[in-house]
């Protein structure tokens, strides 16, 4: 039996080669196109040639998608205006080609500093095009995983996306923990507090509280088996919705309401969890992922 491939501690390009079928990957815009930012050169700031993102498309399980990959390793995987516009690209390709999915592999820590309102303008599109793929019928999929989490717009972006697939080392959240930290102050949030950052915004909290369909183990093998899950799920006989609707939005609504409502004034995510009915809540971080599974059970929200 093979070792676990730890999906965390893969690059962009080695989560692309092992994730979807052995040497289908087809790059759009290799490294080769020197395609780069405009802006990083001026700040006299290093650059890549893919500017820290793959796109292209892939089969998984001998099925074509079209997928992109941000390198955590090259600013963050932070976005700006080329890394946006691949991103933008490669879901509008996916409309006009009927796609059968998109898997994007998001580790990103937001917004591109370095580029200021290019890279915020370049995560609203990426976000409206994500939109305008679901309102196609082409359902997104996201896989978040990376030690960088996914902050900031690209946080927000995975959201939009039909499915959430995490791991327990992902991290998912519109403003990162030093972020918060800066803002309201150490005593609302401790960046330096590790445990306190995985348990609020780690894959176990995000899939007790809904923002996540699926949690699996740090391992490459398992991210691709629940991706071709979700896959034949939104695609099959029984598919679930992929375009929005009224109705969907109104149901996220109520259940973000409901969030308030019940935890609104919970401090810790232990907290949560206990309120949720969870026995022993505390140990909640010490699971592995099947116990964890196992005793989640129907506490989460959504279930």
């Amino acid at each position: 039996m093979s070792r676990p491939v730890s999906y965390q501690e893969a690059s962009a390009r080695e989560r692309l080669q092992q994730l979807f079928d052995a040497g289908s990957f087809e790059e759009f815009l290799p490294p080769s196109a020197r395609i780069i930012s405009p802006h990083l050169g001026q700040l006299n700031a290093p650059v890549a040639f893919d500017d820290g993102v793959a796109v292209g498309r892939a089969r998984l399980n001998g099925i074509t998608v079209y997928t992109a990959a941000q390198e955590g390793g090259f600013m963050g995987g932070a976005v700006g205006e080329v890394h946006g516009a691949k991103l933008v690209g490669l879901l509008r390709r996916a409309v006009q080609d009927q796609a059968t999915a998109v898997v994007l592999l998001v580790e990103s820590g937001g917004v591109r500093l370095h580029e200021a309102n290019a890279g915020l303008i370049a995560v609203s599109e990426v976000m409206r095009a994500l939109l305008d793929a679901r309102a196609a019928g082409v359902p997104v999929i996201v896989l978040v995983g990376g030690a960088n989490g996914a902050f900031g717009g690209m946080g927000i972006v995975a959201r939009c996306a039909n499915v959430v697939i995490m791991s327990e080392e992902g991290r998912l959240a519109m403003s990162g923990p030093e972020v918060i930290e800066t803002a309201s102050g150490v005593e609302e949030f401790d960046a330096r507090d590790r445990a306190l950052v995985w348990r609020t915004t780690g894959g176990k909290h995000r899939y007790l509280m809904g923002d996540c369909q699926t949690i699996v183990a740090d391992d490459i093998t398992a991210f691709r088996a629940a991706a071709a899950q979700a896959m034949a799920t939104l695609t099959g006989a029984q598919q679930q919705a992929v375009q929005l609707s009224l109705s969907a939005l109104e149901a996220e609504q109520a259940m973000l309401a409901q969030r308030i409502e019940r935890y609104g004034q919970l401090r810790d995510p232990v907290d949560i969890w206990s309120a949720m009915g969870i026995a022993d809540a505390a140990n909640l971080p010490m699971l592995d992922i099947d116990q964890f599974i196992a005793v989640a059970g129907q506490c989460r929200m959504g279930a």
